[in-house]
C-alpha cells in the first residue's frame, strides 16, 4: 500500500457495529459470528454468549514490513545475489498489470468494490447451508484472505512457525478473529490500498511470495508487464498453489486459468475476443530459477560471501548475529558494492587459460583480486573454485583472496592467506628509501653468511636466524636463484633481480622494527588477521615466509601506486531498506602513511622488475609497475603490480599450503619448476593488458633525484603480449633456503 503499507489494527468493533455495518437483522449478527461454530450456537440461548464471544476477541493485530528480499548489487546496478526467506519484492498498485488486478478479484472476490470487509451474500450462503445440516463453505474475502496472510507470514517469518493455521487447521475463535479485522481494515484503508497489499502478500508457490516474486519466476516478467493470460494463469494459482503450480500441475493450472477468464469475461472485465484469445494462448512458461544466496549468485559468489559476512558480522545491522540475518533475509536490504561487472567477468575468465574447473585434476588454487588505489575500493575478486560444484570439479568453503577474520575476531570466510615469498622484499626496499638511503646506493650482495649470533637490529623485539653452512644444524648459506649475483651492486638491482642477499645487505643496516612499521602502514598482516603485525622475528620473513591474503597484498601495494596513500580495502558502497533508511557502512580510512618520494622511489624500481627483472616476460602495454614471489619449493606463486588507477594481485598456489606445484597440471602442462612469473604473472598481465586501459595508465612520478644518486635513465621496456601457453621464465626470483628458524 503506498502510503500505509503494514497497517497496525486498532479499530474497536462490536457485534453490533458489524450488524449496522451489514445492514441486515440482529439474528443474522449472531449468525455471522456463529459461522463457525457448532450448530448449537444457533440455540436461543446461545446468542447473547455468541455476541460476548465477538466482542470481547482482539480487534488489532501489530505486525512489521512483510518479509523482503535483499539484494547484493554490483557498482553498476546489477544484481549479484539475493537472500530471502520468502521470496518477496514489494511493489505499488501502479507496477502491476491491469489484468492482475481485474483476474484476482474476478475470481476471489467478484464484489470486493461493493463489500465492507466481509462478504454478507457469501456468509449467508454459507450460513444458510450449515444450517440446513450443509458442510462448512468459504466465505473468504480478499481482505480477509489478506488478514490471514499477514498473520501466518508474520509468525512464519519470526520462526513461530507453531502459530500458522491454513484452512481447516483454523479454530473458531480465528475465523470470527478475521472477520473482525477485516471489518476494521477496510473501514481503514482504501481499496486500493488492501489490493496492492494482498497482491505483495499473497503465495504464489515455489516460495514465491507476492506478484513481482510470481511474475519473474514464472514468466521472467515484471508484475507490471503481465500479459491477460499470464495474469490469469496466476490469479489462479493462489486458491491452492501446490495444486495448480503451472510447473508441476500445467494441466489443472490451465484449467484453473480457463476458468478465471470465464469470470472476467462474465463480469465484463474482458470482451469475447480477449476471452477467446487468452483461452488459446499456449501457458508459455519462461521459469526464471530463484537464486538465494551466493551459492547462486550471478557471478563472484566468493566476494558474494565477503559482503555477507560484512553485514553479518557488523553490529550497526542488529545487536546479534540471528537478529542481523534475518536483516538479511527478510529487511529487504539494498546492498551496492564497489565491484566491477567487467572487472570481475575478465579476471573469472583468466583461469579458462590456466585452471579450468573442469580439467584441474591436481586442484591447483588461483585468485586474482584488484583494488582502486586512492580510494581502496574492491573492483574484482576472483577465484578458479566454486562454493558448490559439480562432481569432479574444483570447490573449497574458503575464500581465496580474504582474511580468515575481521579485526573483531568475526570470520570472514577466508583461507587465511599464504606465504608470499619476494612480493614482500618491496616493503624492505621502501624503509631503506625511508631511512636516508639511496636507490642507487651500492650494498655488498656478496654476503651469503649469517651466522649464529648475527645481530640484527630490532629496537622494538628481537630477529633471529641462520643461514650458515657451518653452523652444524642443517643451515645452508643463503642463495640467490642465479650463481652471478654474488657481487656487490646498487640496491635497485638488487631488487628489480630479486636477489635475496642484497634484501639481507639492505636489511643489515636498518632497524627491523622500522621494517616492521612499514609494512603495517601500507596494510600487511599476518595469517589472515588484522591484529597480527607481519612478524619480523625470523630474518627468512623478509624473503617471504609469511602468510598474507592477497586482497592485503593488493592493498599494500596500492600504497605505492596512490603516492603514499594507504586505503582500507572496502566493498560496500551503501546499504539501505525499502524505506530509504541507510545503514552506516565502513570506510577507505585513507591516510598518508608512506612518505610520497619513497613510494615513488619504490615504484621507479618496481617499473624495472617488467623490463629487465624477474618479471620481464610479463610486461604490459601500458607504464606498470610490479613484483613476482616463489616460495621455496613452489607452493605459492605469485605476481602483485599496478598500473596508477589498477592494482592487482595474482596468485597460483596450493591451498593445503604444503604441496609443491611443480609438475602439477597447469595451462595444459606440467612443468619441473613454476615460479612467480610464469601462471600467477601471465594471468596478471593477460588481465591487466585486458582492463588496465580503462582506467588512469599515465606515467607515475620520478623519485627525487637526490634520492637516485646518481641519475639513472630506464630505457624503454618491450611490448610482450602474454604467449597463449605460458613460457618458462630463465630464473626464479626467490629460490632459497628462507624457511623459519624456530
Amino acid at each position: 500500500m503506498a502510503a500505509k503499507k503494514h497497517p497496525i489494527f486498532d479499530t474497536a468493533t462490536t457485534l453490533g457495529k458489524l450488524v449496522a455495518f451489514l445492514g441486515i437483522s440482529s439474528i443474522c449478527g449472531v449468525l455471522v459470528a456463529g459461522l463457525m461454530v457448532p450448530a448449537v450456537a444457533l440455540a436461543g440461548g446461545t446468542a447473547t454468549s455468541s455476541i460476548s464471544f465477538f466482542d470481547d476477541l482482539p480487534d488489532e493485530m501489530n505486525v512489521g514490513t512483510p518479509a523482503l528480499s535483499s539484494k547484493i548489487l554490483a557498482a553498476d546496478g546489477s544484481v549479484i545475489a539475493t537472500f530471502y526467506d520468502q521470496n518477496r519484492t514489494e511493489v505499488p498498485l501502479d507496477s502491476i498489470s491491469p489484468f492482475m488486478k481485474d483476474a484476482i478479484v474476478a475470481v476471489e472476490d467478484s464484489r470486493f468494490y461493493e463489500h465492507g470487509g466481509i462478504d454478507t451474500r457469501g456468509l449467508m450462503r454459507a450460513v444458510t447451508s450449515m444450517a440446513r445440516g450443509g458442510g462448512r463453505q468459504g466465505a473468504s474475502t480478499i481482505t480477509q484472505q489478506y488478514v490471514s496472510n499477514v498473520i501466518n507470514q508474520t509468525y512464519a517469518a519470526n520462526g513461530e512457525l507453531e502459530k500458522v493455521k491454513q484452512g481447516d487447521g483454523k479454530g473458531v475463535g480465528d475465523k470470527v478473529r478475521e472477520i473482525k479485522l477485516a471489518i476494521a481494515v477496510d473501514k481503514k484503508y482504501s481499496k486500493e490500498e488492501i489490493l496492492q497489499g494482498y497482491l505483495n502478500w499473497v503465495f504464489f508457490a515455489n516460495n514465491n511470495y507476492g506478484i513481482e516474486a510470481a511474475s519473474s519466476f514464472y514468466f521472467s516478467a515484471h508484475a507490471k508487464d503481465l500479459t491477460l493470460p499470464q495474469a490469469a494463469l496466476l490469479a489462479g494459482v493462489v486458491n491452492r498453489p501446490s495444486y495448480y503450480d503451472p510447473v508441476v500441475n500445467p494441466d489443472n493450472a490451465l484449467s484453473r486459468r480457463n476458468m478465471v477468464l470465464d469470470h472476467m469475461l462474465d463480469q465484463g472485465m474482458i470482451d469475447a475476443k480477449q476471452h477467446a484469445d487468452a483461452v488459446k494462448a499456449e501457458i508459455g512458461l519462461k521459469v526464471q530459477d530463484n537464486r538465494n544466496g551466493c551459492t547462486t549468485a550471478v557471478r563472484a559468489e566468493y566476494f558474494c560471501q565477503y559482503v555477507s559476512n560484512l553485514i553479518l558480522n557488523d553490529p550497526n545491522y542488529g545487536k546479534t548475529v540471528e537478529d542481523r540475518e534475518k536483516l538479511l533475509l527478510q529487511g529487504g536490504l539494498t546492498i551496492t558494492t564497489t565491484l566491477d561487472p567487467g572487472l570481475q567477468d575478465a579476471a573469472q575468465a583468466q583461469f579458462a587459460n590456466f585452471t579450468p574447473a573442469e580439467n584441474n585434476p591436481d586442484k591447483v588454487g588461483q585468485s586474482l583480486v584488484t583494488v582502486q588505489p586512492g580510494s581502496g575500493k574492491i573492483l574484482a575478486m576472483a577465484q578458479n573454485s566454486k562454493l558448490i560444484s559439480p562432481e569432479g570439479q574444483f570447490n573449497s568453503d574458503y575464500n581465496f583472496n580474504v582474511d580468515r577474520v575481521d579485526v573483531n575476531g568475526n570470520s570472514l570466510g577466508g583461507a587465511g592467506g599464504f606465504d608470499v615469498g619476494s612480493t614482500i622484499k618491496p616493503f624492505t626496499f621502501a624503509e631503506w628509501l625511508n631511512s636516508g638511503h639511496r636507490i642507487n646506493e651500492v650494498v655488498n650482495a656478496a654476503v651469503r653468511k649469517y651466522p649464529i649470533g648475527f645481530q640484527w637490529t630490532n629496537t622494538c623485539g628481537s630477529t633471529t636466524g641462520v643461514y650458515d653452512d657451518n653452523a652444524g644444524d642443517g643451515s645452508k648459506d643463503l642463495q640467490n636463484a642465479e650463481n652471478n649475483f654474488y657481487q656487490r651492486l646498487t640496491a635497485r638491482e638488487g631488487l628489480y633481480n630479486s636477489l635475496n642477499t642484497a634484501t639481507f645487505a639492505t636489511a643489515a643496516q636498518l632497524d627491523m622494527c622500522n621494517i616492521q612499521k612499514m609494512m603495517t602502514a601500507t596494510g600487511i598482516h599476518l595469517g589472515g588477521d588484522p591484529k597480527q603485525p607481519y612478524s619480523v622475528e625470523f630474518v627468512s620473513s623478509l624473503l617471504g615466509s609469511g602468510e598474507v591474503a592477497p586482497l592485503i597484498m593488493a592493498s599494500a601495494f596500492a600504497t605505492f601506486a596512490s603516492g603514499g596513500t594507504h586505503c582500507d580495502p572496502v566493498a560496500l558502497v551503501s546499504v539501505t531498506n525499502l524505506k530509504g533508511d541507510k545503514f552506516p557502512v565502513p570506510g577507505a580510512n585513507c591516510k598518508q602513511t608512506v612518505n610520497p618520494e619513497v613510494a615513488a622511489g619504490v615504484t621507479s624500481v618496481l617499473q624495472e622488475v617488467l623490463v629487465r627483472g624477474s618479471g620481464y616476460l610479463i610486461g604490459l602495454e601500458y607504464p606498470a609497475a610490479a613484483k613476482t614471489g616463489t616460495t621455496n619449493n613452489s607452493e605459492q606463486t605469485w605476481t602483485t603490480g599496478y598500473t596508477r588507477g589498477l592494482v592487482t594481485s595474482s596468485w597460483v598456489g596450493n591451498i593445503n599450503k604444503a604441496e609443491s606445484n611443480n609438475g602439477k597440471l597447469i595451462a595444459n602442462q606440467r612443468l619441473d619448476y613454476v615460479d612467480g612469473a610464469t601462471y600467477a604473472g601471465k594471468a596478471w598481465q593477460g588481465y591487466m593488458n585486458q582492463v588496465a586501459g580503462n582506467f588512469d595508465v599515465n606515467g607515475f612520478d620520478a623519485p627525487p633525484a637526490n634520492m637516485v644518486s646518481p641519475p639513472v635513465i630506464i630505457a624503454p621496456k618491450p611490448v610482450t603480449p602474454a604467449p597463449a601457453v605460458p613460457e618458462t621464465k630463465k630464473s626464479d626470483d626467490t629460490k632459497s633456503d628462507d624457511k623459519k628458524k624456530d
